[in-house]
């Protein structure tokens, strides 16, 4: 005689695709959030050098984004990702997305001395310090999804009585 569960399978968890979509989508919303509260808040702009356009700024956050899910991605197949491992996970997405800025600030034809400036603004700022943060919020959220062996929500009348 086997005894079987009254609750059903046990839940297998979030899958490492859909917790590196949620992270991927979090840690987007909560730069391009971030940076815009600061911008706001501290009534800076995020780079403010003179003959640069938006494309550094552009690149950087879309290179930080790849960066992040391209990092994240072998950290969530494991069975038991670790909490630990999204602390450098955020500070390689942070320069990733700074070097990326001076970067795309020196192919747009700005120079050394503005491409520095960008690179430096990023710091100084604060934006470095809200890619960080939002790396590691939105990493800590894919992690803790993936951990979690919950199931899915479900009403009482779906669920099966009869089992």
């Amino acid at each position: 005689m086997t005894t079987r569960d009254p609750h059903g399978p046990a839940p297998e968890g979030v899958s490492a695709f859909l917790a590196g979509v949620v992270g991927g989508v979090c840690f987007a919303a909560f730069s391009i959030l971030g940076l815009g509260m600061l911008s706001y808040f501290a009534d800076i702009d995020i780079i403010a050098v003179e003959g640069l356009t938006l494309w550094p700024g552009v690149m950087g956050m879309a290179v930080a984004i790849v960066v992040f899910a391209a990092l994240s991605a072998p950290l969530l197949r494991r069975d038991l990702p670790s909490f630990g491992a999204v602390v450098l996970i955020a500070v390689a997405t942070a320069l990733a997305h700074l070097g990326a800025v001076w970067l795309s600030a020196l192919i747009g034809g700005a120079g050394i001395a503005h491409a520095v400036a960008a690179a430096s603004q990023i710091v100084v700022r604060g934006s470095s310090a809200v890619v960080i943060v939002a790396a590691l919020i939105a990493g800590w959220i894919a992690v803790a999804l993936r951990r979690s062996r919950s199931g899915a929500p479900r009403w009482p009348w779906e669920r099966d009585d009869a089992e």
